[in-house]
């Protein structure tokens, strides 16, 4: 509060103050009193008056400097009401008491919220469980089927993929709590990885390779999974016509292993790139793709980023798309271990 503001905020009861003193000096004059006694007695209510009006000013200038000093050192902004400073002016007892109000019902509200929020996703989830068994029973009876329709088989995957996605997406805002971070087997992952999509690459041709994946990482076997099923399930749906190949390899130093998939499909626009990974972003690529959903890269970054990974894309349009996650290794746990 800068005193300058304070006295144009108060310009009114100044110039009050002043009509007052020349209200004053005339009565006085009229009175017949000496211009000492007049003089002493104006300059004694003067003194009061500026008495007044600085203490008033220095109770409010440091009462809101402390409020904004506690609002700038926290992050979450909202919890200013637990460390309000105490108001000893009828102002600031009014604006904490209003404070108090307003936080008081905005936490109910959002209260309200999260708990439909969490009733919603607690029934999709089921809903997810549910609907999965059928889907599961489609595959098993086209598995069945002596002459196998790969078109159905196709759709059906389709179907599967994507309501797992919704599956994971609702899981992601929480997903910590269903992290088993260990070492895993890179080779084990992969090969679940490539089994799950193995009539989907006999059936669209795509040849598959591995190098150099005998190795262990820090992660959640189970959601690294699912984010190199995304990868993949991008390199199925942007591959060549012809020769199409995906490629898993990994780099081990010291620190950390760097997984790299690779696909020779049509790659990304250069200036595609830098978006790729925000939510619903399809890009050129996915306008020409009517099932593109813009939802795939966006979890593999956010899963990645929630296990403490790093993932970063580097792709040629026409030639490539490399894909490559960065596992840190963590000493601390060698030692626990």
């Amino acid at each position: 509060m800068k005193f300058k503001d304070y006295v144009k905020d108060h310009f009114i009861e100044i110039l009050i103050f002043f009509f007052l003193l020349l209200f004053l000096f005339c009565l006085f004059l009229l009175l017949k009193l000496s211009f000492a006694t007049n003089f002493f007695i104006l300059s004694l209510i003067t003194c009061f008056f500026l008495f007044s009006f600085l203490y008033s000013y220095f109770k409010r200038k440091f009462f809101f400097k402390e409020f904004f000093s506690i609002l700038e050192k926290i992050d979450q902004k909202y919890f200013i009401t637990e460390m309000l400073p105490t108001a000893n002016f009828l102002e600031g007892k009014l604006f904490l008491q209003a404070l108090y109000e307003i936080d008081k019902s905005m936490k109910e509200r959002i209260n309200e919220s999260e708990k439909s929020m969490t009733d919603f996703k607690e029934y999709l989830e089921l809903w997810i469980h549910e609907i999965k068994l059928p889907i599961a029973s489609l595959i098993l009876r086209n598995h069945n089927k002596k002459e196998k329709d790969n078109k159905e088989l196709e759709q059906i995957k389709k179907i599967e993929e994507y309501v797992e996605q919704v599956l994971f997406y609702v899981r992601s805002e929480h997903s910590k709590k269903d992290y088993l971070i260990h070492e895993c087997d890179l080779n084990t992952m992969i090969k679940n990885v490539i089994l799950r999509n193995k009539d989907d690459f006999l059936a669209l041709n795509i040849e598959v390779k591995t190098k150099n994946l005998n190795k262990k990482a820090l992660t959640d076997a189970k959601w690294f999974e699912y984010i190199l099923n995304q990868i993949v399930s991008n390199a199925k749906k942007y591959k060549k016509e012809k020769d199409s190949i995906i490629e898993f390899k990994a780099d081990e130093s010291d620190k950390e292993i760097k997984i790299c998939i690779l696909d020779n499909g049509i790659g990304i626009k250069e200036s595609d790139l830098p978006k790729v990974f925000e939510k619903s972003f399809t890009g050129e690529n996915g306008h020409n793709k009517k099932e593109a959903t813009g939802m795939g890269l966006f979890l593999v970054k956010k899963m990645c980023e929630q296990l403490g990974h790093t993932v970063e894309i580097e792709s040629r349009e026409n030639e490539y798309t490399k894909v490559i996650i960065t596992i840190s290794k963590n000493s601390f746990y060698n030692v626990l271990k």
